[in-house]
């Protein structure tokens, strides 16, 4: 069984975390999971789950966002547990996640600077050659995100912005969070069946496109 290190920061888009959570414990993998301080913040104000002021999750707590299946594939680490096991490059994992990650974070990964576990985790899987997804939301970017951007992505980090496409004709919000939640299991080899892929475009009706002929 492949185990997964998500990190949620203070970048708003919340949902994606919850919905990429349960989405790789629902194709049989473990989380290790682990909130920034600003992260803490921004779940509790976006999807109305307290967690402590370290980033760690009571697991009552953990058990009642996600319910007791999914909660017990999954561990959460205070944000200065530094003693994790996603902080040595010994650990096994199928890849560093940051869902969704704020600038801030992504800036001090850039420069290899970790103040807290996810940023740890991050460092670990360039050092390591490990899949690092950066999923950043924000707007505008600034020459200073893009900077970032480029740099960790040529350091071998995958950057996946919360952009989630419409052209799989959404119903709702959470059509909007799985596209992207898909794309994400994509890029670490996760099969999944979330979403709607893209099948091409029927051909017209041979009598549209005579009309059209003669119209033309």
């Amino acid at each position: 069984m492949t185990r997964f290190f998500v990190g949620i920061t203070g970048a708003s888009g919340h949902a994606y975390s919850e919905a990429l959570v349960r989405a790789l414990v629902g194709a049989g993998m473990d989380v290790d999971l682990s909130l920034t301080s600003a992260g803490a913040k921004v779940l509790r104000h976006e999807l109305g789950v307290v967690a402590e002021a370290d980033g760690s999750l009571a697991r009552d707590t953990l058990c009642a966002w996600l319910g007791d299946e999914v909660a017990a594939s999954v561990r959460v680490f205070a944000s200065a547990a530094v003693e994790a096991p996603a902080s040595s490059g010994t650990s096994l994992t199928g890849g560093v996640l940051l869902c969704p990650c704020s600038m801030g974070t992504m800036a001090r990964v850039a420069v290899g600077f970790s103040s807290n576990l996810v940023e740890r985790a991050a460092d670990v899987a360039l050092k390591e050659g490990k899949r690092l997804i950066i999923v950043p939301r924000e707007a505008p970017y600034s020459e200073i995100h893009l900077e970032n951007m480029l740099k960790l992505a040529r350091l071998g980090a995958v950057i996946l912005p919360a952009s989630p496409g419409f052209y799989h004709h959404p119903e709702d919000i959470s059509d909007l969070v799985s596209h992207l939640v898909g794309k994400i299991l994509d890029r670490v080899g996760v099969e999944h069946a979330i979403g709607k892929r893209w099948a091409g475009l029927e051909p017209p009706a041979a009598d549209e496109g005579t009309q059209r002929g003669v119209e033309g």
